[in-house]
């Protein structure tokens, strides 16, 4: 084994760099729990959690729920749906984490909670509660209610044995639904591809029936039950089942949580043929080594058959790990016949530096599938030629997984070469900035995070364009960029700007599409993406002003009163429920849909088009700055 020293230096100087931005200016406790709460969870589930909608409700009442956030499926290809997720988090930092009895206590007081069995819950506690439990009643197969424990360091042994004694008795109570997790900033720490060099390096062994072809691959099959002890036991030196699938393309399909029907129908019904209905399984390993069908793999991925182990995962825990001290007939007949099926498997060492052979290896097994070719932008190489144009040609540092920008931080510090940063963005922001404008889908990319992710149906639509580059996340960057000046998000001066930084991005691109076509100028994805650069690169009078036309739509439509408000738009009228229209898919889809908002839009297009105290109007202002910018060729 390695030294393990190097590792831990470097893993202290991560967390000092992942803290700087929770401890800043001195924060009360309540905040320092609201930063570190709303940090770990968007690095752990890859969002932006400033841009979300998390409910903290942690205080007097709270019933043990600290934080609440809630993560819709997407829609599949075959036009299912994937299950929605309730992530309830107990935020554990610093002192107000004691151990396995902090474990144990507050399980149990989130599980009384749900059940009905506390009183005195806070009117926010009480809402919360309330919503979950209708979610529990309601819940399909693959609905999922999630107990996060999110703490400072990874948990103890003592720690992990109460957390899934806490999982037994949720499960007990609330049925199979109910998941335990743990997180930490190790967990992400380890995540990043980065720094996967300087990572501890993990070996798990695996019983197989293998045969060799060549030096460096093993062919054949795997049980069920011992491709799920694999499994059990990763997640156990891991703590984190998804780095099993750093390298395969698929692994952000649903955050961990996508079960396909399919295979899920043939483990529960057939599982003794499952060999013959599966494609299989491919896991690379950096070495192996084997004796007597026991294989010992040193950092194993999936690198085809994500879909695959994940419901295997998922049903053979919810079947097998139910808690319960007696096992049915009906569940021990179902065990002897799942002793019978198999998974056929190809093992293949790669070596500790094979990058672009593991790429490869990814790209043509996941080639049978139905995975377009720019899904493989989730394979680091292929994000990192991305980030290296935006670095070099702009100076900002491409974010590719959450936690990254805090291991770029540490380079720096530690060392004189490291390319200096002081700016960056984040790759999957970027790509919910550009569906919301470009892809005109501000309503889907403020209520969803799957659709966005590789795989997705809005990601699909973004790559299949062929136009999203390197100039589209500076021109994203760009957006953003205003938007972070505006004070969009919980901490708005303005009420009207809580929940509409997605609606912003998209009537702001909107009004210069308008502007565009009106001039008789090309109006493409490329168009806009030049325009936002010669607009915004710099602060332009003509972009303060097209700014400002577009914070008058978002003011007026949100106030309370005026007669083109969201508050009179039919279907609002119809649901009464704010939050659900500003995420609905079909926001800003035309007057079929959203009659008030087109015509306030109209209304303030026609603004732009006047000249006032004696000031060119808007439409001037912006096409002279357009015509400046491809001039001086501030749009490449």
């Amino acid at each position: 084994m390695p030294d393990t020293n190097p590792p831990q230096l470097a893993y202290e100087a991560f967390k000092e760099a992942w803290l700087e931005d929770v401890i800043a200016d001195n924060p009360t406790t309540v905040q320092l729990g609201h930063r570190f709460s709303r940090k770990i969870l968007g690095d752990w589930l890859d969002f932006n959690a400033e841009t979300e909608d998390i409910v903290f409700c942690d205080g007097a009442g709270d019933g043990g729920i600290d934080v609440a956030f809630l993560v819709l499926g997407d829609t599949t290809e075959d036009g299912s749906q994937d299950g929605n997720t309730w992530y309830l988090v107990q935020s554990k930092h610093g002192s107000a984490f004691a151990g396995p009895a902090t474990i144990l206590i507050e399980g149990q007081k989130v599980i009384d909670t749900l059940r009905g069995h506390r009183e005195n819950l806070s009117s926010l506690g009480s809402e919360v509660s309330e919503r979950i439990r209708n979610f529990i009643n309601d819940a399909g197969p693959n609905d999922r209610l999630t107990l996060v424990y999110a703490t400072h360091e990874p948990l103890t042994e003592e720690e992990k044995r109460a957390a899934e004694d806490v999982r037994t008795l949720g499960r007990n109570h609330l049925g199979n639904l109910f998941e335990v997790e743990a997180i930490s900033i190790q967990t992400i720490f380890n995540r990043l591809a980065e720094l996967q060099s300087n990572t501890k390096r993990t070996t798990v062994k695996i019983r197989t029936t293998l045969v060799p072809s060549g030096d460096d691959l093993w062919i054949g099959s795997v049980s069920l039950l011992d491709l799920y002890d694999f499994l059990k036991e990763y997640k156990k030196e891991t703590g984190d089942l998804d780095q099993l699938y750093e390298k395969n393309v698929r692994k952000y399909l649903g955050g961990g949580r996508v079960v396909n029907k399919g295979i899920a129908n043939t483990l529960k019904t057939k599982p003794e043929k499952f060999g013959l209905f599966n494609n299989g399984i491919t896991v690379v390993a950096e070495d192996v080594q084997h004796e007597n069908g026991t294989y010992l793999v040193s950092e194993p991925y999936v690198v085809n058959g994500c879909q695959t182990t994940k419901t295997i995962w998922q049903v053979l825990k919810e079947k097998l790990d139910t808690g319960s001290s007696q096992i049915s007939p009906e569940t021990e007949h179902w065990r002897d016949r799942l002793r019978n099926g198999i998974v056929i498997m190809k093992l293949v060492k790669v070596g500790p530096h094979a990058e672009s052979e593991l790429n490869d290896i990814t790209r043509f097994t996941n080639s049978q599938n139905s995975v377009s070719r720019q899904d493989f932008i989730a394979l680091e190489s292929d994000f990192r030629n991305l980030a290296s144009e935006v670095e070099s040609r702009y100076g900002i540092y491409l974010e590719i997984h959450r936690g990254g920008w805090e291991s770029q931080k540490m380079l720096q510090k530690q060392s004189l070469d490291t390319p200096r940063f002081t700016e960056h963005v984040n790759a999957f922001d970027m790509l919910k900035i550009y569906g919301a404008a470009w892809m005109s889908e501000p309503g889907i990319a403020f209520g969803k995070n799957p659709p966005f992710a590789p795989g997705g149906s809005i990601f699909k639509r973004i790559m299949d364009s062929n136009s999203f580059g390197p100039e589209e996340i500076y021109a994203c960057y760009l957006l953003q960029k205003v938007a972070n000046k505006i004070k969009f998000g919980r901490n708005s001066d303005k009420q009207s700007r809580g929940q509409t930084r997605y609606l912003f991005y998209y009537v702001l691109t909107d009004l210069i599409k308008d502007i565009l076509i009106n001039a008789s100028m090309t109006y493409g994805l490329k168009d806009l993406t030049a325009a936002i650069i010669a607009l915004f690169r710099e602060e332009t009078e003509a972009a303060l002003g097209l700014t400002n036309i577009a914070l008058n739509v978002i003011d007026t439509y949100m106030a309370v009163g005026n007669a083109e408000s969201v508050f009179t738009e039919p279907e609002f009228e119809r649901t009464r429920d704010l939050n659900y229209f500003l995420k609905w898919e079909k926001l800003g889809k035309g007057r079929e849909f959203t009659p008030k908002f087109e015509q306030l839009l109209f209304a303030n297009k026609y603004l732009m088009s006047q000249s006032l105290a004696g000031h060119e109007s808007i439409r001037t202002q912006v096409l002279a700055a357009l015509n400046a910018g491809q001039s001086s060729g501030l749009t490449s």
